[in-house]
């Protein structure tokens, strides 16, 4: 899947707001809040579950990177998420 069209699917599934469980949230880190060295995806299975998490990391911006965004998306389809949240922009990581 093209990278654009990985983003815009995200982007429609986390305009969607609160659907339900499950769910995933996406959160980007990096040592500046302009370049995405790591994306976190965290799994919320139903409410008062305990989340499981993923981090991808990515030597270039993982907004960007077409592997990280289809593969986002390959886990939103597959773990049937009704919900997809995502933290704008990137949060510092130290």
């Amino acid at each position: 899947m093209n990278l654009e069209k990985s983003k815009k699917r995200i982007a429609k599934k986390v305009k969607m707001g609160f659907q339900g469980y499950p769910q995933i949230g996406l959160a980007y880190f990096g040592k500046t809040d302009s370049l995405a060295t790591e994306v976190l995806v965290t799994f919320i299975l139903e409410e008062g579950t305990e989340p499981q998490e993923e981090r991808f990391p990515s030597k270039n911006d993982a907004r960007e990177d077409e592997v990280i965004q289809s593969a986002i998306v390959k886990m939103i389809e597959r773990s049937g998420a009704k919900t997809v949240s995502q933290i704008d922009g990137v949060s510092i990581k130290g």
